[in-house]
Parts: structure tokens; C-alpha cells; sequence
């Protein structure tokens, strides 16, 4: 049987916890004067009037969590802090339409950074600080927030921790799960506050540094800007969000021995080497057709390679240039990239360089085997042999996402969408990456989209959050068997 008590309770914590966050938004608009503090004030008070009844009244369960219970967990919890967090969007009448509203939160709490918005720079500061807030609370994971700080609900860590985190990593920094967490979090702050002072350094204003750094460490991708990157066509605050970019986009256990001076453990992760290698060989190969291209000088061109390399690859959806007016080539090259993934145990989404480094690896493993068919012939990475389970699910889940494309992609030409269209908002929403191709391409959004679109790719923007099994198992048989 599934104990409804701890679900219930974790959902009326998180939505406590949105509440507060949402009042944070108050003093920004009363010192902006922009108009907006009544909706997020009415808003963060539903929250609150909904999430403390429900986290106080219901009691305690005997016992810790079980498997069923975790997922359930994370995937209403997930519905739950989308369906409550588009409130602003609402009360303010930034955004009119439910759908619309429902959209953009799941947007911006899975990182996307697909947007309705037309006018981002006539938004009301204080909704739009909400806007890039959503990323920063989907980035890391406000279910590992709460296993990190909040031990009080009485619920053990490990399986929501499991069900939320990204990247099939069983890296761990601490013995405890709890430990792990707070250590993730406390880096994750940090970095965000670092980058947002060097931000406001580098000439930016409070304000836009701010939500910078919040997308930027999540890599979300939601600006201030109707340009987005492109508003500040200057090197070196390019290079920061450059730098921070790929920095958000590594595992977290990876920045953790950097930063403790451990950096043969650094170089011992195959993920990293392969991330930086990629970053490096795709910039190189995209430079020079985009010197052709665009006209400009050397260091643009490589800098806007880059940008768009790091940009999409971390998922993050920052743009510094039109990718799709380099030519089809380098177009279909930057669609490519958007299923690559950076680093298992990062905010990024996609598929993530690890499962592509198993995968890669057993396959020309198999021609070994083909011809020493007696000999046992493991799989190695970081050193160590991957499990056969592992191995298997790595699989599965990349036939998965491959199969989810495909399936999307027709349903989304189905309900009246172009090919090139239907393929670039399919991949965009279950990696996570923001911008397409297509009329979702980087100088467009998704407002002129049909609703029943929008919550079709709201649905896959959450598949592709939860990693895909955290959904989809509850629609199997097995997770509702007592046995």
C-alpha cells in the first residue's frame, strides 16, 4: 500500500517553501516601483494558506519512505510547485492564459527557458525576478534543498534524492545523502553569488546581475533581455557567462575536489575530460564557417562559437547570435548538440555526456568481443567496471529518449506543426535547452503556439527534468502492485 501521509506533507512543505520564496520578489518590485508586490504577496499567501495546513495537519508516517512513495513524491511534487508557481504570472496579468502561465513555470523550474513572453524588458521587475527564480529553485533540485536542510518532515533522503537528481551518478561527497545535498546546495549559492558580483563588476546593473546569475547557474537561459546575450555584445562579460556556464554544467562532485585542491580526482573523472573535449573540438569546428558567415572579426567568431557550443550543450539557452542564419550545416550541427547533455550531477539537462561515454565505449568494446568471443571483456569508466545494471539502464533510457523524439515529433507535426518546426520544439523541450529550430528557433519563443501544444511540450519539458523514468514509471503497471 502507498502511505499518502509523507506525500502529502512534502507537498505542503514545498509548497510553503515556493510561498516564501515568492514574497522575496516583494521588495524588489517596491523598490523598482514596478507595480507587481500585490500579485506575488496574494500569491505567496495561497501558497502559504495551502502548503502549511497540509506540511502542520497531516501527521507524521511511522517509518521511512519506500520506492513508490518517493516517486510519487517527487512527480507530484514537481506538478504541484508548477501549477501554484504560475500564480504571478496570473494575478499580475503578465501572462492571461492559464496555459500560458502553467508554460512558463514549468520553463523556467525545469531549466528550459522556452518563454510566451513578447516583451521580456516591459515585464514588471518583480515578476520577472520570480521568472529567473523559478530556474534557480529547478536547477539544483528544491526536493534536494529540502533533503538538505529539512530533516524535521521525518522522511529519509536517499530515494528522493534518487528520483530528483540528474544523470544516473552515484557519486556521492558525504557518507550521509543529507551531507551530499547541503554540500551541492551550499556550492550551487555560492556560485551564484560570485557570479553575480563579478556580473555587477563587469558593468551590469544589480538588477540584471542578479537574474543573470540565477539562470546562468541553472542553466535555464531566462534574460532581462529581449536579445538575451546578445544585449551585451562585449567580451568579457561574455566570457563570464561563458566560463560559468561550462562551470554549471560539470558535475558537481567534480567542482567539489577542485575547489578542495583535489584535481587528480578532477582528472580522473572520463566525463569531464570527454566534456571538455567536446566543448573545444565543436568550437573549433564552428568557428571558421561562422568567420564566413557573419562577417566579423576572428575573436567574435570564436567567441560566438563558443557561446552557442557551452549555451547549448549545457542546455542553458543563452543566445549571443542567430545559430540558424550560420547556414543548414552548422543549424543541424547546434540541433544535434542539444541531445548531448553536459555532466551527470549538474543542472543541465539532455541526455548527458556520461550515458553518450558508456554507450560509445561498449560499442567498440563489441568489436573486441566479436572477435575474442570467450573473452570477458568489462566496461570500464573512472577505472571502474559499470555494472551490468547500469549499463542496461543507460540503454534503455537512451532508447527511451530516442523513442520519446521520434513519438513527439510526430504527435507535435500532427497537431500542426512544420517538420522542422515539430523536431526542434520536441527536442528542446525534453532536453531542456530553451531555444530550437525552426519557428522556435533563437530569435523566436513559443507564444504563437497553439495551447494544446504548449501542454504537450510542458509534459515533455517535465520527462525531461525528472530524467524520464520518474514520470513514466507511474504510468506502469508494476509501480501500482501491492507486490
Amino acid at each position: 500500500m502507498i502511505n499518502g501521509k509523507p506525500i502529502a506533507r512534502f507537498i505542503g512543505f514545498l509548497l510553503s517553501v515556493i510561498g516564501v520564496l515568492m514574497l522575496t520578489g516583494i521588495p524588489i518590485s517596491l523598490y523598482y516601483q514596478s507595480g507587481d508586490h500585490l500579485p506575488l504577496l496574494f500569491s505567496g499567501v495561497i501558497n502559504l494558506g495551502v502548503g502549511i495546513p497540509l506540511w502542520l495537519v497531516v501527521p507524521k508516517a511511522d517509518g521511512s519512505i519506500k520506492k513508490r512513495e518517493g516517486y510519487l513524491i517527487v512527480a507530484l511534487g514537481w506538478i504541484a510547485m508548477v501549477t501554484f508557481g504560475s500564480l504571478p504570472y496570473l494575478f499580475s496579468d503578465v501572462i492571461a492564459s492559464p496555459v500560458d502561465a502553467l508554460f512558463e513555470t514549468v520553463s523556467g523550474m525545469t531549466t528550459t527557458g522556452a518563454s510566451t513572453l513578447q516583451d521580456i524588458e516591459t515585464t514588471p521587475k518583480g515578476i520577472l525576478y520570480w521568472r529567473s527564480l523559478t530556474q534557480w529553485i529547478g536547477g539544483m533540485g528544491i526536493i534536494v534543498l529540502t533533503v538538505a536542510i529539512f530533516p524535521l518532515l521525518g522522511i529519509g533522503g536517499i530515494e528522493l534524492f534518487v528520483a530528483e537528481a540528474p544523470g544516473p551518478t552515484s557519486d556521492k561527497i558525504h557518507p550521509r545523502i543529507r551531507g551530499t545535498a547541503r554540500r551541492l546546495w551550499l556550492i550551487y549559492v555560492v556560485l551564484t553569488f560570485v557570479l553575480a558580483a563579478v556580473l555587477m563588476l563587469e558593468g551590469m546593473s544589480f538588477y540584471d546581475a542578479i537574474n543573470h546569475a540565477l539562470t546562468t547557474m541553472a542553466t535555464g537561459g531566462f534574460s532581462t533581455k529581449n536579445t538575451s546575450m546578445a544585449h551585451w555584445d562585449v567580451p568579457h562579460i561574455q566570457y563570464t557567462i561563458i566560463f560559468f556556464m561550462f562551470l554549471a554544467g560539470t558535475n558537481y562532485t567534480v567542482i567539489y575536489h577542485g575547489l578542495k585542491g583535489r584535481f587528480n580526482k578532477v582528472w580522473q573523472s572520463d566525463e569531464f575530460k570527454a566534456y571538455l573535449i567536446l566543448v573545444g573540438l565543436l568550437t573549433l569546428t564552428l568557428t571558421y564557417p561562422v568567420l564566413l558567415h557573419s562577417n566579423q572579426g576572428l575573436e567574435n567568431a570564436f567567441r560566438d562559437s563558443l557561446f552557442q557550443v557551452v549555451s547549448l550543450i549545457t542546455t542553458t539557452g543563452f543566445v549571443s547570435a542567430d545559430y540558424t542564419a550560420w547556414g543548414s550545416a552548422i543549424t543541424m550541427l547546434c540541433f544535434f548538440m542539444m541531445f548531448a547533455g553536459a555532466s551527470a550531477g549538474s543542472t543541465s539537462g539532455g541526455i548527458k555526456l556520461i550515458r553518450h561515454l558508456v554507450f560509445f565505449k561498449n560499442s567498440f568494446l563489441e568489436f573486441k568481443r566479436i572477435i575474442h568471443p570467450r573473452a570477458i571483456i568489462p566496461l570500464k569508466l573512472n577505472g571502474q567496471v559499470v555494472p551490468g545494471r547500469t549499463l542496461t539502464h543507460i540503454i534503455i533510457f537512451l532508447l527511451l529518449y530516442l523513442f520519446l523524439f521520434v513519438f513527439g515529433s510526430i504527435i507535435a507535426a500532427a497537431m500542426g506543426l512544420d517538420f522542422m518546426t515539430a523536431i526542434g520544439a520536441v527536442a528542446t523541450c525534453i532536453g531542456n535547452v530553451g531555444p530550437g529550430i525552426g519557428a522556435v528557433g533563437p530569435v523566436d519563443n513559443f507564444a504563437w503556439l497553439p495551447e494544446h501544444i504548449k501542454l504537450f511540450l510542458a509534459f515533455l519539458m517535465l520527462l525531461g527534468r525528472l530524467e524520464i523514468f520518474t514520470i513514466l514509471v507511474l504510468f506502469s503497471p508494476y509501480f501500482w502492485k501491492s507486490n
